[in-house]
């Protein structure tokens, strides 16, 4: 097949997420929230545009680290680095970008479908690039409309095709360099908040403060209420529309 060891090394050694478990504030998932003239459901709108077409062409296959992100940029990478510290958000080849809409809004909340194309470079010098490609990140957000609360989040790959991986290496480190192709099957690669974000800080009925750790350092046990959506589409739907 024309596969080397050395051009692997990247793929073999990537047998585990970067970064299992990670911290964030709720409100670092403000760029998920809608622009004030996409507030109909359905009505997609880019996170992250596309800045590929007919006159810039692709960008390199030889590079090895990812530029620094800018704006929405920030926290899409940041999830992404769990997977593997370096994921490119600016794909080489359309489809580049983020994509989303509203699916769902109740009075204090918002269920946002996204989509996003992204990849990772896996080798590091002196082994030539190797880029893993997933077919697409999908996923959705339930997120306060004030960006104060997540109730949701999850992120993954689809697995419902029987191909949903492109991996392409290079034999060189020129543009000019031979490159091979295959196409491949991910079972598995999410991400999920493992419950609704909890303020560090409450207050009782007095207006005092109570930290939301009880004596033990274990977080207090809080309890939410159902959200009922005024307006939705189903899922199905909204993932056509983001298409």
């Amino acid at each position: 097949l024309g596969v080397s060891h050395r051009s692997l090394n990247g793929l073999r050694s990537w047998t585990a997420p970067a970064i299992s478990s990670a911290v964030y504030s709720a409100s670092q998932f403000r760029a998920f929230l809608p622009p004030k003239n996409k507030l109909d459901i359905g009505d997609p709108w880019w996170i992250i545009p596309s800045e590929l077409n007919i006159f810039t062409g692709y960008l390199s296959n030889n590079r090895y680290h990812p530029p620094p992100p800018r704006g929405k940029e920030v926290i899409i990478q940041s999830l992404l680095s769990m997977f593997h510290p370096r994921p490119f958000i600016k794909t080489r080849f359309a489809a580049q970008g983020a994509v989303a809409c509203i699916r769902a809004a109740s009075d204090f909340y918002y269920d946002i479908a996204f989509r996003i194309h992204a990849e990772f470079q896996l080798n590091e010098v002196p082994d030539f690039p190797f880029w893993f490609t997933p077919g697409q990140f999908t996923g959705n957000i339930v997120l306060a409309k004030d960006s104060s609360h997540v109730r949701e989040f999850h992120l993954y790959v689809p697995n419902d095709r029987s191909l949903n991986v492109d991996m392409e290496w290079l034999y060189g480190a020129s543009e000019s360099s031979n490159m091979e192709v295959d196409i491949g099957f991910l079972p598995q690669m999410e991400l999920e908040a493992m419950g609704p974000s909890i303020p560090s800080f409450v207050h009782d009925e007095n207006g005092n403060v109570i930290d939301s750790r009880n004596a033990g350092g274990e977080p207090i046990q809080f309890v939410f209420e159902e959200i009922h959506w005024q307006q939705e589409i189903s899922w199905e739907e909204a993932a056509r529309r983001l298409e």
